[in-house]
């Protein structure tokens, strides 16, 4: 890892003080389980980057709220919200992984490595939120916030309401619309390891029914309702008359 220290900060445009945490960040739970004795969970926690993710996460919120806030004084509350949901959704940050190229940095355990752990979204997010707690401790907000403006730049720049839909809503008051009931979610299964779950949600309402899939429960939601609304759009077959 250490000779790519230099080409990793070089890529996220940011110098480490403390290169322990960059080298933390890009650390994968299934690498760290490899290289640890068995059984040895406080050093599999001490090596890997979870813990780093979660203050990433909080920092990356506050820091894309406060931009959004500047950039859109007059914006409803509502509207903000759907732009930060869009902008912190495991999409948007697997895409900013790819740009930096962090999956060439990670370090994964074999099996991730021969399922192609380094292209997984899910992990790709886990990476880039990890770096940015890792950029808040070496730092502090203001270092990390830099670092969230300057790879969201583009991403902040076309930030609209209208571009940055939130499906459940938009299901929600299409069956109003209706005279329909709101739709229930209900988690129906979940699959593979605990690190890379894919969970399988239905969204039911009164006239039918359909299912999405995601690495969190709330990516599955979105994702059936979205299959929801294309579903409810589609014209219906007039019925032949005996």
């Amino acid at each position: 890892m250490s000779q790519n220290v230099a080409k990793l900060e070089n890529l996220i445009g940011y110098k480490f003080q403390n290169i322990s945490l960059l080298e933390r960040a890009v650390t994968h739970r299934s690498w760290a389980y490899e290289k640890v004795p068995e059984g040895d969970e406080e050093k599999v926690r001490e090596w890997q980057n979870e813990s780093l993710e979660f203050v990433g996460d909080s920092v990356l919120g506050l820091a894309i709220a406060e931009r959004l806030y500047l950039r859109h004084p007059k914006s409803s509350e509502g509207d903000l919200t759907l732009m930060k949901h869009h902008l912190v959704s495991t999409g948007t940050l697997a895409k900013l992984a790819q740009n930096l190229n962090l999956g060439e940095f990670m370090r994964v355990g074999r099996g991730e490595e021969k399922t192609g752990g380094r292209r997984k979204q899910a992990l790709l997010t886990d990476t880039l939120e990890a770096v940015i707690g890792a950029i808040f401790f070496d730092s502090g907000y203001i270092a990390a916030r830099a670092f969230v403006n300057r790879i969201y730049a583009e991403e902040l720049r076309q930030a609209t309401p209208q571009g940055s839909i939130d499906y459940k809503t938009l299901l929600q008051e299409t069956l109003q619309a209706e005279k329909l009931s709101a739709p229930v979610y209900m988690v129906v299964k979940s699959e593979g390891p605990p690190h890379d779950p894919t969970f399988f949600v239905e969204a039911v309402w009164e006239t039918g029914k359909v299912e999405g899939t995601g690495s969190s429960i709330k990516s599955a939601e979105m994702m059936a309702a979205n299959l929801a609304l294309k579903l409810l759009k589609k014209p219906k077959r007039a019925k032949r008359k005996t």
